[in-house]
């Protein structure tokens, strides 16, 4: 069966799937990038074969080069497109829905399906050359992917644990003019009253945010964790 044909075969299930949970727009752009994929891949494979030491002639026939670079070509493509409300194949439209319920990023959920894949692929062919090298390929791609879908500034979230949250956070607020919560807190060691203050920033204002505390009390104990997803319920 050509290539095209199988992609597209294959993904229909899933995008069937996808447009039950997630609506007919997102099906229409997702099938519509699976379309111009298999057509791209039918030019390449079928009509003009593309000889890879003319498309990059630093790569050549290096299978290590080849699998890094065409894992970030492919997760900018698959990037842009999950980001844009479509996706590139069946298996990005379950992460699209499954991966924040998980507590995984997309890129994360891709890589996982795809390293069990050919992890069985390399046990039934009894070779494992090329099932690892594409596990490299997507290990680009899922950093790749998270960082057009995510964005460059990332939110942190900062707890603080002071005995000073009054000058805190009013430096803070002046500073960032963004929300803060501030809840009581007590040392276990120390039986002493402290606060916690939680804020959200982006990555770019946490070395801002660290001289902010440092300077207002030296003492203070912060602890500063990744997140995907910020958003006010209303």
């Amino acid at each position: 069966m050509p290539l095209p044909v199988f992609l597209i075969l294959l993904n229909v299930p899933l995008f069937l799937y996808g447009a039950k949970k997630q609506g007919g727009v997102f099906t229409f752009y997702a099938i519509y990038a699976v379309a111009v994929y298999s057509l791209v891949a039918w030019i390449i494979t079928d009509i003009l074969p593309v000889d890879v030491s003319f498309a990059s002639p630093l790569a050549g026939s290096d299978l290590l080069l080849c699998a890094l670079f065409g894992g970030l070509i492919s997760g900018v493509g698959s990037g842009l497109a999950i980001r844009f409300g479509g996706s590139m194949d069946g298996i990005e439209t379950l992460a699209v829905i499954f991966a924040k319920r998980l507590g995984l990023t997309v890129g994360a959920f891709v890589m996982i399906y795809n390293v069990i894949l050919y992890v069985i692929c390399g046990i039934v062919l009894r070779d494992w050359i090329l099932p690892l090298y594409s596990i490299v390929t997507y290990g680009a791609a899922l950093k790749t992917v998270d960082f057009i879908v995510e964005g460059l500034d990332r939110s942190k979230a900062a707890f603080i644990i002071t005995s000073k949250p009054d000058e805190i956070c009013e430096r803070l607020s002046e500073t960032f003019a963004c929300g803060i919560t501030l809840l009581d807190a007590k040392g276990y060691y120390s039986d002493t009253s402290l606060s916690l203050v939680y804020i959200v920033l982006n990555r770019f204002q946490i070395g801002k945010m660290k001289n902010i505390v440092r300077e207002t009390d030296d003492k203070a104990y912060v602890s500063i964790n990744e997140i995907a997803e910020v958003y006010k319920a209303n």
